[in-house]
């Protein structure tokens, strides 16, 4: 088993259900992806670009995109927390998913996974 896998795996209950059910979704619709472990925490990525990463942090599980500044939909949805350039999505239980929202996100991201940083 890889390290992003055990990071996973040893969540407490509900991240771990959560990180499952995204693990199900972002794999089912970006197929191809790879699961890596980077910065201890586990990454998505195709190629040599990244999709996103899961992170379990101050009671929640965020789901961060690095290509956000691009996205076209759901804006609303994803939080900066004072992060230049890092959006994420949030969820503190499953129910907190809207599955079509994240997979929306998750096809932005991968259609603009190989942009730079607009920077200002």
């Amino acid at each position: 088993m890889n390290p992003a896998e055990e990071y996973i795996l040893r969540q407490p209950e509900p991240f771990k259900s959560i990180l499952l059910h995204l693990q199900v979704i972002i794999e089912t619709t970006l197929p191809g992806v790879e699961l890596l472990f980077k910065w201890r925490v586990p990454f998505y990525y195709m190629g040599r670009s990244p999709i996103c990463y899961l992170n379990v942090t101050k009671g929640y599980v965020d789901v961060g995109f690095w290509s956000a500044q691009y996205f076209t939909k759901h804006q609303e949805k994803l939080e900066s927390d004072k992060r230049k350039y890092v959006k994420s999505l949030r969820y503190q239980s499953i129910d907190d998913i809207d599955d079509q929202v994240l997979i929306e996100v998750l096809e932005q991201a991968y259609i603009f996974r190989n942009e730079k940083f607009i920077t200002d």
